[in-house]
């Protein structure tokens, strides 16, 4: 049987650098079984996820069946869904060598309506270190109105983060409060990552009444709301770019690859932003996860966004160039650089990228010392898994059962593919592994441009790496 999983992005202190996983919301909702989930586990080594660095499962909503009232109030694994206790779950998942993450919502109940940990921090944070969890998604559903002010709502959280603490276990706190009350000014302090926005929904650009706040002002949304687009989430962020940093980031939702209401296309470009065949090889790809685990820990920021024909970026779908710094992988003192050109028209287009643009407020009146060098172009889509390739690994899998087998989708077929769990991506990064680099596909000169042709709902990604100074200039086509 083949599980579909979502995927959430969040990020360890200890690490600092973004880590990824699975939760079980968006596939399964409250229909989860804990045979259900271990499977969900497995698939996750079988498939060749976790040695791409997808580490953590996460245990969503609808677990409990409330409190015990003769054991300190402590919360009750539901019995039926999770016979065995939670703790044996818990060991499972460790044996697989994945995280294990549960849920909770700083309110008197949680969105599904269970039990809530307001009020009940230290008994909760004491149970779950007792059954192994290593990290926690903590909602904002049913919070009594301890919320509409900056102050109010980091007390309410910073309370579970100090009895996390308090366990001595090294649980990952993931503060999911919907960007009400602008976490990204309190949660850096108190967390290891922070929701921006409404919850997600499998839409590209689809307005939806219930999620608002889409023009110039969206990072100052008094109601979150929920069904957001991916553009709409998009939108948010690039505001708040500056706010993250290792160790604490800012969280754009799970991604929605897989759950049908997109295209390939539109899924690509969700994913660049943070299983079916076609599903696995998107989230397969080391080189946009290498981009994600990028040591030097900076994130990308908006340099434009343009409507054609309207001089209002928000008037309808839009054009942007997203870029930013990453490690160095030349050895020198330049750092590589990040370019996204996303394509929010309903018809394939082609989009020009200066190195003006790209390297903008990087030095003083334009004058940034990387408009005087020659940048390597490398497509980090390139070398996207094949389907063929997926689907060979989801029907071998499917054949030898599980992980207890021996079965590695990293060799399968004798195709070499990047194993996160041999080298990590700092290390593969600084020995230049070609799999974390993209395929070179041009040189951008002495202050030059660079022209894309970019599908509809698409994104073009690439990483530039430095490649000398050069006094000619030229416009460059992809």
């Amino acid at each position: 049987m083949v599980v579909k999983i979502s995927v959430t992005v969040a990020a360890t202190a200890a690490l600092l650098a973004q880590l990824t996983g699975g939760d079980n919301w968006n596939a399964l909702g409250c229909n989860v079984l804990e045979d259900l989930f271990v499977e969900t586990a497995n698939l996750i080594i079988d498939y060749g996820p976790k040695d791409l660095g997808y580490h953590y499962i996460v245990l969503d909503d609808c677990w409990s069946v409330g409190r015990n009232e003769s054991n300190n109030n402590s919360l009750i694994a539901d019995p039926k869904k999770f016979p065995r206790d939670m703790a044996a779950v818990a060991d499972d998942i460790h044996e697989l060598g994945l995280g294990f993450g549960m849920y909770s919502s700083a309110g008197k109940y949680t969105c599904g309506r269970y039990a809530g940990s307001l009020r009940y921090e230290e008994v909760d944070a004491k149970t779950w270190a007792e059954w192994g969890v290593d990290y926690l998604k903590y909602d904002n559903c049913y919070n009594e109105g301890q919320a509409g002010d900056q102050k109010i709502s980091e007390a309410r959280y910073a309370t579970m983060a100090k009895a996390l603490n308090a366990t001595g276990r090294p649980i990952l706190y993931s503060l999911c409060n919907w960007g009400e009350d602008y976490p990204w000014n309190w949660g850096a302090t108190i967390a290891n990552s922070w929701r921006t926005s409404g919850d997600v929904f499998d839409y590209w650009d689809t307005h939806d009444a219930r999620c608002p706040c889409e023009g110039a002002d969206s990072w100052n949304c008094g109601l979150p709301g929920f069904h957001c687009s991916i553009t709409n989430i998009m939108n948010k962020a690039a505001f708040i770019v500056s706010k993250a940093q290792p160790g604490a980031w800012e969280n754009l939702e799970m991604l929605e690859v897989g759950n049908g209401a997109m295209t390939d296309t539109e899924y690509v470009a969700h994913f660049s932003m943070f299983i079916a065949p076609a599903d696995l090889s998107i989230l397969s790809n080391a080189a946009v996860i290498a981009v994600n685990q990028d040591p030097l820990g900076s994130s990308a920021s908006r340099r434009w966004m343009r409507v054609p024909g309207s001089k209002d970026p928000y008037s309808g779908p839009a054009l942007q160039l997203w870029s930013g710094n990453l490690q160095s992988t030349t050895g020198g003192d330049h750092d590589d650089m990040l370019v996204l050109m996303i394509n929010g028209l309903g018809q394939t287009t082609t989009m020009n990228a200066s190195l003006a643009d790209i390297v903008a407020n990087s030095g003083p009146n334009g004058k940034a010392p990387q408009l005087q060098m020659s940048w390597e172009v490398r497509d980090l889509w390139a070398n996207r898994m094949t389907n063929a390739t997926a689907i060979g690994i989801i029907s071998a899998s499917n054949m030898t059962g599980n992980v207890t087998t021996g079965w590695n989708a990293t060799t399968f077929s004798g195709e070499h593919r990047y194993n996160a769990t041999a080298m990590s991506y700092a290390q593969g990064l600084k020995e230049k592994n070609e799999l974390l680099l993209g395929n070179v596909t041009m040189t951008v000169q002495l202050g030059g441009i660079f022209s894309v042709i970019v599908e509809a709902h698409g994104v073009a990604i690439y990483r530039l790496r430095y490649a000398g100074s050069d006094r000619k200039r030229k416009r460059d086509k992809l």
